[in-house]
């Protein structure tokens, strides 16, 4: 099991496991907080055949910009030719992604390891 860190931020952890970047967002996602992942997040994206996971497991609160950073880190990744899955289990957060559809774009699975042993076509199309 690879873990090493790439950043770290009061916000954000990024590792690499089984081949995926992972983005693990903590505390409170709010604009404050988004500005501090967006650099992190295009990094993560910016390279040919991104494999990201993005991790909420540990988040307090989410508004829409996490939902932006997540619709962001979704579109650069697919436009390289890369995959993306979402870790949720934060009740708001759920209720805001299936609200707005991202849920269908970005299918939340309950665990990392779950998210890990999704085919890499799950991320969704309206």
């Amino acid at each position: 099991m690879q873990q090493e860190a790439a950043a770290d931020t009061p916000h954000l952890r990024v590792h690499q496991k089984r081949g995926y970047t992972v983005l693990e967002f903590h505390g409170e996602i709010d604009i404050v907080a988004a500005a501090e992942i967006a650099p992190h997040l295009d990094h993560a994206t910016a390279g040919p055949s991104p494999r990201i996971v993005l991790d909420l497991g540990a988040i307090d609160f989410f508004d829409c910009s996490g939902l932006r950073l997540l619709y962001r880190a979704r579109g650069r990744a697919l436009a390289h030719g890369g995959h993306v899955h979402l870790v949720c289990t934060h009740p708001l957060a759920l209720r805001v992604l299936r609200a707005t559809g991202l849920s269908r774009l970005l299918p939340p699975a309950p665990t990392l390891d779950a998210a890990l042993a999704q085919p890499e076509a799950a991320s969704g199309s309206l």
